[in-house]
């Protein structure tokens, strides 16, 4: 036998009975309290954001955002088991020291109690902050006709009327956010920079920009976004005195570049990809991969990669590597 369930009446609003489904005889404990007491006596080890507002508005992009950041996210969370999550938070170390927790009308009757979830993380003195999510009624209306999913909220009486009963529901949430990000007029890459600022207030937009060199025989990297080849170049491998250094030796480094056509190659690859990286930084991506490859990237491909990291260095944060030397 089970406990009570409740249930939506069918017009789609929120049931007002908070009260959860339990197997009968078991006792319902009050979580946020338990919990909160346990983190009473001393500062609060890590961040909490809780992210809420009207569906459609991006919170799931917004999630992914914070996932890429270093946050860890939970979705579709019942308020009461914030405090539970928080009690498991960890100074420093690999813990989770940086919570984000997407909290919506989803979560039906338990949606009512964020509320005093809030409220009990403010009465304990727990730094948190609330970010809401919005958009017009026309452009939410637009994008659930584009995924052909129903409103949480609409029942039998259609999509607009369950976002007006919505609004009605986080009005007071909205009232009480940190912040409220407007997604209207937004693209998916505008809301991922609005993420990021909001996730590390403090941290600059900075690209990162992977250089890899490669043999072509062992194959092109499949996540590499450009390729440059420099097979065209003198070989170093049929020079006795070369053969058995790599790119990263200065006798080798020295020949490549002062081979014809390696010079006006790294100054005019640096200009086109400058224009390209500046795109991708605006749109929000957070890496971009350039490989560089020779016949087996020994030689020739190393020390291009290495060359072009230098040229590229006021661009972003370079990070270099070289898959395949010390295959041969």
């Amino acid at each position: 036998m089970l406990g009570r369930v409740t249930s939506s009446d069918g017009d789609g609003a929120v049931p007002t009975d908070p009260t959860p489904t339990f197997p009968a005889g078991v006792p319902q404990l009050d979580a946020a309290a338990l919990d909160l007491s346990l983190l009473a006596g001393g500062p609060f080890p890590g961040e909490i954001l809780v992210i809420t507002g009207m569906s459609g508005a991006g919170r799931t992009m917004a999630a992914g955002v914070l996932q890429d950041h270093g946050w860890y996210v939970v979705d579709n969370i019942p308020p009461r088991l914030i405090a539970p999550l928080a009690g498991m938070m960890t100074p420093s170390g690999p813990g989770v020291t940086r919570l984000a927790v997407v909290v919506d009308v989803r979560s039906r009757q338990f949606f009512r109690t964020l509320v005093d979830s809030l409220d009990a993380l403010e009465a304990a003195g727990i730094a948190h902050r609330v970010l809401f999510l919005d958009a017009g009624d026309d452009t939410l209306v637009r994008r659930y006709e584009q995924v052909r999913r129903p409103h949480p909220l609409q029942g039998d009486h259609g999509l607009l009327a369950g976002i007006a009963r919505e609004r009605e529901v986080v009005e007071p949430l909205r009232r009480r956010a940190d912040q409220v990000i407007d997604t209207s007029s937004l693209t998916v890459h505008d809301l991922a920079r609005e993420m990021g600022r909001f996730a590390d207030p403090g941290r600059p937009d900075e690209l990162v920009v992977a250089i890899q060199s490669f043999g072509f025989k062992y194959g092109v990297p499949v996540d590499a976004n450009h390729v440059l080849d420099v097979r065209f170049l003198d070989n170093p491998y049929w020079i006795d005195e070369l053969r058995h250094l790599t790119g990263l030796d200065e006798p080798v480094r020295r020949y490549v570049l002062g081979l014809p056509g390696a010079g006006a190659v790294i100054e005019h690859y640096t200009a086109t990809l400058a224009i390209a990286l500046d795109a991708c930084a605006r749109d929000g991506h957070p890496r971009v991969a350039i490989a560089v490859g020779c016949t087996g990237g020994k030689h020739r491909s190393v020390a291009m990669a290495e060359e072009l990291a230098a040229h590229l260095a006021h661009l972003g944060r370079v990070r270099t590597t070289h898959r395949d030397l010390g295959r041969e």
